[in-house]
């Protein structure tokens, strides 16, 4: 058994633990809210964005009425050899298990990819992923369409730092750079991988289709994982601890006033002809989707870690219970051994 000194040197040590974890604790739950005024306030865009699109679906001529080909680049489906997958994790860890469950997704849509003989280009977003992938996967430039080299999966790109403060123009570059190669040819297919948030407690990892466009202000989700029971449990324990909101922010009157104006059977009067309007905004829907997925991440992200730092500050609470029952019984018994050789030697004078 140790002695007293070393079991009281090892509660310090816990007891300065915890005060670090709990502070990380209140800080994530202070960015926390942060990351979703920020993503609600995103929101009223983003819904008005899909609605208009929607309205001039209905009043362009985006399939040609004779081969039935889409006229916009971004709506046209053709066979999958040469996919983009933009994998989004944090930059930090100490956030249980998100970056993990990020990558083993990540890890699992690159082998269903290569066992169907694509070929594979990774751009992350997020040191997690960068660090993780850069050690299993070499690193090259993107391929170009009249490329004959044989497809096969590399690391292209990678941002770190970006997520600590970042805004539209962040996503409206990285839309346009995969939409021109997209139009090239050069990709045939753009998934994204990361956390969509809901709320602390509701939240799911996705692979969202981003290109090519499907129907207007429809997720095409490829893969979904869900909150386990346990895990809900752990954060809501979390939120209840940090005074956390448990409920989803409501955009419910941003939306439905945003869906009045798709839905209204109103003639309107456009400065430009729909055809080049709706050419012009797609690209700008791309962004938003890229725009709306990040926002989510790292609002799922600070969720994690508020979640993992109070799991770990009443870990170190059970921990020093334990270390301080430990250290009165070693104290007893060195108290009791003492008056033992008290007694001894009193009765053998």
């Amino acid at each position: 058994m140790a002695n007293v000194l070393d079991i009281r040197r090892r509660i310090r040590s816990v007891t300065n633990t915890r005060q670090i974890t709990k502070a990380m604790k209140m800080v994530s739950a202070a960015k926390l809210r942060r990351a979703q005024e920020r993503a609600l306030a995103a929101r009223p865009f983003s819904h008005m964005l899909t609605n208009v699109l929607r309205s001039l679906v209905s009043r362009a001529e985006i399939y040609d009425p004779e081969t039935g080909e889409p006229r916009h680049p971004l709506l046209a489906q053709r066979e999958e050899k040469n996919v983009l997958l933009i994998v989004v994790s944090g930059d930090k860890g100490l956030a249980g298990a998100f970056n993990t469950n990020i990558l083993k997704t990540a890890l699992e849509t690159i082998q269903r990819a290569e066992n169907q003989g694509w070929g594979v280009e990774i751009e992350t977003i997020g040191r997690k992923a960068r660090d993780f992938l850069r050690r299993r996967y070499p690193t090259e430039e993107p391929r170009k369409a009249e490329s004959s080299e044989r497809p096969r999966t590399t690391l292209i790109g990678d941002r770190i730092g970006v997520l600590n403060k970042f805004d539209y123009s962040l996503a409206n570059e990285i839309a346009r750079k995969v939409i021109e190669r997209y139009c090239k040819g050069e990709i045939d297919g753009v998934y994204l991988v990361y956390n969509e948030f809901k709320s602390v407690i509701q939240q799911r990892l996705l692979v969202e289709v981003v290109l090519p466009i499907g129907k207007i202000g429809t997720i095409d989700v490829k893969q979904v994982r869900e909150q386990t029971e346990k895990e809900k449990v752990e954060a809501r324990k979390a939120a209840v601890a940090a005074g956390v909101g448990m409920r989803a922010p409501s955009d419910k009157e941003a939306e439905e006033k945003a869906a009045k104006f798709g839905t209204a059977e109103v003639d309107y009067i456009y400065e430009q002809p729909p055809d080049e309007l709706f050419r012009d905004l797609l690209p700008k829907y791309v962004g938003i989707q890229i725009f709306h997925a990040l926002l989510e991440s790292v609002a799922a992200e600070h969720a994690a870690r508020m979640t993992a730092m109070e799991a770990a500050t009443n870990n170190a609470t059970d921990m020093i219970d334990s270390l301080t029952l430990a250290m009165n019984r070693a104290r007893q018994a060195k108290i009791t051994k003492e008056i033992i050789e008290i007694v001894s030697g009193a009765a053998a004078l």
